[in-house]
C-alpha cells in the first residue's frame, strides 16, 4: 500500500487529487493540507508516508522549501512536484532540494496515479516538457548551440545566464561558490570573444 499525502491550496484540485488517488488499488491518502505548515501541524508520529504529492506556489512557505523538511522528516519518503510552473529555474530548484518527480498541474489524473506508483518503484518521473529540460541541461551541446571551445559546466552556465540567473543563482544551483562561478565566466568572456552579459545573451540570437 502506498501511503500518500498531499499538499495543494486550491481546495478544488486537492481535493479531486484525493477522492481520485484515494480510490486507487494500492494507494492511501493519509494527509492532504493546503501550505506546508498546515501539512506539519497534522502530521502525526503515527502517520508514516511513502510518497508527498506537492505544489509549489503555496501560501506561506513554498512547496520547493518544503522538500528539504519533508526529507529530514522522513527521510525514505519521494517528494513529487505538481505544479504549473515548467520554468528551469524552479525545476533545478526542486530537484536540487530533493524532489524525485516533477508533473505538470496538466498532466491526466491516470498519468498522475501511474507516476505516483513508478516513484514508489524507484523512478524518478516527469512530465515530457520537464525531462527534455533535464536532459538539454545535462546535454548542453545538443540544446544551446554553443561553442566547442566551451566544457560541459561552461556550458552549463551559459545556459544559466541566458534564463537569466545572477552570479549567485548560478552558483546554488550548480553547488559551487561564488568565486568558481566569476573565474569560469572570465574564461566563458575568453573563449567567446564577449566581455558582457548582454553580449553573451545576444549572440545567441544572431
Amino acid at each position: 500500500m502506498i501511503r500518500l499525502g498531499i499538499i495543494e491550496d486550491d481546495d478544488e484540485i486537492r481535493n479531486m487529487l484525493g477522492h481520485y488517488l484515494g480510490n486507487q488499488p494500492g494507494i492511501s491518502v493519509l494527509l492532504s493540507a493546503p501550505s506546508v505548515e498546515s501539512f506539519f501541524e497534522h502530521w502525526h508520529e503515527t502517520i508514516y508516508l511513502d510518497i508527498v504529492l506537492s505544489d509549489i506556489g503555496l501560501p506561506g512557505e513554498s512547496g520547493i522549501r518544503g522538500i528539504p523538511r519533508i526529507k529530514r522528516r522522513a527521510p525514505k519518503c519521494g517528494v513529487m512536484m505538481l505544479t504549473v510552473y515548467d520554468d528551469a529555474s524552479r525545476i533545478f530548484q526542486a530537484l536540487c532540494n530533493g524532489a524525485t518527480g516533477y508533473l505538470l498541474k496538466q498532466t491526466p489524473l491516470s498519468q498522475i496515479k501511474e507516476a505516483v506508483a513508478s516513484l514508489y518503484e524507484g523512478g524518478a518521473p516527469m512530465s515530457p516538457g520537464i525531462a527534455r529540460k533535464v536532459v538539454e541541461y545535462f546535454n548542453p551541446k545538443n540544446a544551446g548551440q554553443l561553442s566547442e571551445n566551451l566544457t560541459p559546466r561552461e556550458s552549463q552556465i551559459v545556459m544559466a545566464i541566458e534564463e537569466g540567473l545572477t552570479n549567485k543563482e548560478v552558483a546554488v544551483r550548480m553547488g559551487i561558490s561564488l568565486e568558481t562561478v566569476k573565474y569560469h565566466i572570465k574564461n566563458i568572456y575568453e573563449k567567446l570573444q564577449v566581455n558582457s552579459r548582454h553580449a553573451l545573451i545576444s549572440r545567441k540570437y544572431k
